[in-house]
């Protein structure tokens, strides 16, 4: 396993952010794409107010129906992140996010230091579960305005995604907008440029801190039908794996954490093939796997 696996992943990317944005008539005028795929749910961060957007974020979807006044439990939005969730886990991270693309390209521009961690990394890793209860799911459920409609908490005020996609080409392309833009356009774009400048340095700063989308995939990692797999019997514990993850994983002891992308960064590093996922064959009969 080679590099091809490394371009296959980002070609992949490239190709999901491409057709799940497709509407390029939206970027030349201006305008969100009001169509009929508009109320499908895509499995990335994908914002719904960018201009090329053929479907719905997940996370804005799941705000919108709790904060609404004629609230409706989001069995349709529930659903379809279990759906995924089981299948994937955070393989959609990996590989269909638009905004984990964008990370992906700012950590490859050569000639400054890495950062394998930030300083409290365990602690700040947990902050993204404190977004996804308070910023996705309380907030908008609770504080409302005088007709009972609640706010898109996350949306509105920190999504990076949704400032990227949605609020820079808005902005960019429409005059009106541009007159009306205020502080809290400003907030938002100071978060976006703080998120793409530490990309640089560290890998994929806003999914492993922030994301309430990764928050919700990453438990699935343990039984999502893509999982994967250490063959104890190949298995050295030599630590390459950890060595070779941008995320800083100890593959070998937990091939299944919360935070794994599934990248395949470690399973191209093993120099025994011991990593292996749920749709491969074992390469022996004998080989015992783990899944912690």
């Amino acid at each position: 396993m080679g590099k091809g696996k490394g371009r296959m992943r980002l070609w992949c990317q490239l190709a999901f952010t491409a057709v799940s944005n497709g509407y390029v008539q939206g970027f030349a005028q201006g305008k969100i794409y009001t169509g009929g795929t508009k109320t499908v749910c895509l499995p990335g961060l994908n914002c719904y107010s960018c201009p090329g957007s053929l479907g719905a974020c997940p996370i804005g979807a799941l705000q919108a129906v709790l904060g609404s006044r004629n609230f409706r439990f989001p069995f349709y939005v529930l659903g379809f992140l279990m759906m995924v969730g089981a299948v994937l886990g955070r393989a959609v991270c990996g590989w269909l996010c638009p905004f984990g693309l964008v990370q992906d390209l700012l950590y490859k521009i050569p000639g400054v230091k890495k950062l394998r961690r930030l300083p409290g990394e365990k602690a700040l890793r947990r902050l993204k579960y404190v977004v996804l209860l308070l910023l996705v799911v309380l907030l908008p459920s609770v504080v409302v305005d005088v007709v009972g409609q609640g706010s898109p908490w996350f949306c509105k005020y920190l999504c990076p995604s949704g400032t990227l996609l949605g609020g820079v080409p808005l902005v960019a392309a429409n005059e009106g907008l541009r007159s009306a833009t205020g502080d809290l356009f400003v907030w938002k774009v100071a978060v976006l440029a703080v998120l793409l400048v530490l990309s640089v340095f560290l890998y994929r700063p806003f999914c492993r801190y922030l994301c309430p989308l990764g928050a919700i995939y990453g438990p699935f990692n343990r039984f999502a039908l893509y999982r994967f797999r250490v063959e104890r019997d190949a298995c050295v514990a030599c630590g390459r794996c950890q060595k070779a993850c941008k995320l800083d994983i100890p593959v070998w002891e937990k091939p299944n954490s919360a935070e794994c992308i599934r990248c395949g960064d470690c399973r191209r590093a093993c120099p025994h093939g011991a990593i292996r996922t749920t749709w491969e064959r074992k390469p022996c009969a004998a080989a015992q796997p783990s899944e912690k």
